[in-house]
């Protein structure tokens, strides 16, 4: 699956990625994630996404024994689900990252 470069109001998402990137967030992970998906790669995946949503769910699983909430982990278990539900099985777990183009109508 590959998406073009550029976003809905017009900047470049490659060109924001290797900004962000080189400036506040350097370490690879952001680099390697942050490009896959700004060029909209997510095959083959690295991290299936069933085993990112297992993880969240486990996470959310122990939060809730401690009565700890943990809102972020909620809206990831939520985009996990809806990639899911959309067919993203044998998809990097980064998919979700593409879900915000597809909600804004983008391909």
């Amino acid at each position: 699956m590959r998406c073009r470069h550029e976003s809905k109001a017009g900047l470049d998402r490659r060109q924001y990625i290797d900004f962000l990137t080189s400036t506040l967030f350097g370490l690879p992970v952001y680099k390697v994630y942050g490009g896959l998906i700004a060029d909209g790669i997510f095959e083959p995946a690295a991290f299936a996404a069933p085993l990112g949503s297992k993880d969240i769910r486990l996470t959310l699983a122990a939060a809730e024994d401690l009565r700890m909430p943990m809102p972020i982990a909620s809206l990831l278990r939520d985009r996990f689900l809806t990639l899911l539900a959309k067919g993203g099985d044998k998809l990097d777990w980064g998919a979700i990252g593409g879900l915000a183009a597809k909600d804004a109508g983008m391909n």
